[in-house]
């Protein structure tokens, strides 16, 4: 009686989180993204500076340098949003983080303000790639929308389902 009501739930809906022109992770020009090393997963072509949560979840992660987060899901999907390639090297510059970790953010929460113009100028890329860092443990079956334009935390970009 009592595994009815501690089951994780079988999916998980994932939205954009950011505004922008979606692109498939083979095509983001970094290897470790491309060749999902770091998962599976989508990326975006920014159209505004606001990054949002994509899921429900508990923010698990925030890079020193501020490019990069991680959200749990209650699913246990563990999400992890790069803001922009190579921009670890801005230590922080160009990104306002408005969360902290261990908060609880509901979809469409606001998590970073980037400056796209800054970022665009001294940094690879400003795509923005998310991807599920515990993909590759095989848990999980993924549904891509295939939408091409997003808007932050209301175009649902791929479906998980628990295996």
């Amino acid at each position: 009686m009592f595994k009815k009501f501690l089951k994780k739930s079988k999916n998980e809906t994932v939205f954009a989180h950011v505004t922008g022109q979606l692109i498939a992770l083979e095509d983001v020009p970094d290897p470790v993204f491309n060749q999902k090393m770091m998962g599976e997963g989508i990326a975006i072509k920014p159209e505004s500076g606001t990054i949002v949560a994509p899921v429900d979840g508990k923010i698990i992660q925030l890079a020193e340098t501020k490019h990069a987060f991680g959200i749990r899901t209650d699913m246990g999907q563990e999400i992890l949003v790069h803001i922009g390639l190579e921009t670890v090297a801005l230590n922080g510059e160009g990104f306002n983080v408005l969360v902290n970790v261990g908060d609880k953010v509901k979809v469409g929460d606001p998590i970073v303000e980037a400056d796209f113009d800054f970022i665009k100028k001294n940094a690879a890329s400003t795509v923005v790639p998310m991807v599920v860092t515990n993909s590759s443990e095989g848990n999980y079956d993924f549904d891509f929308a295939g939408t091409p334009n997003t808007v932050a935390g209301k175009t649902e970009v791929f479906t998980t389902n628990l295996k």
